[in-house]
């Protein structure tokens, strides 16, 4: 059987969710309620027999670091494979590689020794849950050199504008990459590709002075080699956003979304924290709203997401909003269409209401 490796590339990655990256990377943002946004890249690999994951990170990764750990929740905490987090290595004096080259090229020992044959790269801004091997499948029966995954959106969003779009021939081989904001082929970041020509790719990205490995060493020699398209048919959600990030989070209200994306074949796993059942007293109203275990909900609570140990107060009103771990909302607090980072507190009868296409953003810790 032809093994895979995964590297989970988070260097060219922007913190681009403003309030909610002040102090951490984009993939250690917290999603639906007890999940980290790369919980599902993670995941995704694992449950495609994946056992050697490497995640490339150079900027604000201690969050990342903590809620990764061993790897123990995704069975990665093994003696041979196992997870890998590799922030990049300043050490080696005759390093000339630049952008994400330098993690390829500074961790290339993870590609030089794992036993798999193909390596599959991808980000953490698309969320989805993927089979893998049917992608190593698609790509070996189509003998290409590189095989990228694509979405066929219904709908364009702003997040798509500068996603990179795809053409293709009748035999879905890519004919073009580009960023047509019209193009409704989403590229999603994500690649399967033979480890010995990745190796050769690395070797001539950093020979000539490359720093992007996509798109200097794949799509800029997209006349010469041979790029597969595969279509992923499932939900997804691409965050690079406040503004996508509160969309694709009240998608999840949406029972067939979330089943869809939380199959039972196929789960998502994150760090376990054992904390009591969430707990509503005889005076809470609660519609249409994921709650995580150790909620305290004495108020009214409506189309929202609330993470683990949220406290809601008394007569609180919370609508349409997203509050993460910790967070405490006094009695009487009026909330609507706001995002609480964790561990924040809303003073009592505190009134707080943003737009539904601009929600009110309040970063980690701040109390109002």
């Amino acid at each position: 059987m032809d093994r895979m490796a995964g590297i989970i590339n988070l260097d060219h990655e922007q913190d681009v969710l403003e309030e909610l990256t002040y102090f951490r990377c984009g993939a250690a943002v917290p999603f639906a309620g007890r999940y980290r946004m790369i919980d599902f890249a993670i995941s995704n690999m694992t449950n495609s027999r994946i056992e050697s994951v490497a995640v490339f990170t150079r900027r604000k990764y201690r969050s990342l670091m903590d809620h990764l750990e061993q790897g123990k929740a995704w069975e990665l905490d093994r003696k041979r494979g196992g997870l890998f987090i590799l922030p990049p290595d300043w050490n080696d004096p005759t390093d000339i590689s630049r952008g994400d080259l330098q993690h390829f090229h500074n961790n290339i020992d993870f590609i030089h020794r794992t036993y798999a044959d193909y390596i599959l790269v991808s980000g953490s801004q698309n969320i989805c849950n993927i089979n893998y091997q049917d992608v190593l499948e698609a790509h070996k029966e189509s003998n290409a050199d590189v095989t990228v995954i694509y979405k066929s959106v219904e709908e364009l969003y702003p997040e798509h504008n500068f996603a990179h779009k795809l053409n293709f021939d009748g035999n879905q081989r890519v004919t073009a990459i580009h960023n047509d904001k019209q193009n409704t082929n989403v590229y999603m970041d994500m690649y399967v590709i033979d480890k010995n020509f990745l190796h050769k790719l690395i070797e001539e990205g950093i020979a000539h002075g490359s720093s992007h490995f996509f798109l200097d060493g794949i799509k800029a020699k997209l006349p010469d080699i041979h790029i597969h398209g595969y279509e992923y048919n499932g939900v997804h959600a691409l965050i690079n956003s406040v503004e996508s990030y509160y969309r694709h989070s009240a998608n999840l209200l949406n029972e067939a979304n979330h089943s869809e994306l939380f199959k039972e074949d196929s789960p998502i796993f994150t760090k376990v924290k054992n904390e009591a059942p969430a707990k509503y007293s005889p005076n809470s109203h609660v519609t249409n709203t994921l709650v995580a275990n150790g909620c305290l909900v004495d108020g009214e609570v409506e189309d929202s997401i609330l993470f683990r140990g949220v406290k809601v107060g008394e007569g609180a009103v919370v609508k349409n909003s997203i509050i993460m771990q910790r967070c405490e909302i006094g009695s009487g607090a009026v909330l609507e269409n706001v995002i609480l980072d964790k561990d924040c507190k809303i003073s009592q009868g505190r009134t707080l209401i943003g737009a539904p296409e601009k929600p009110f953003v309040l970063a980690k810790r701040k109390t109002m």
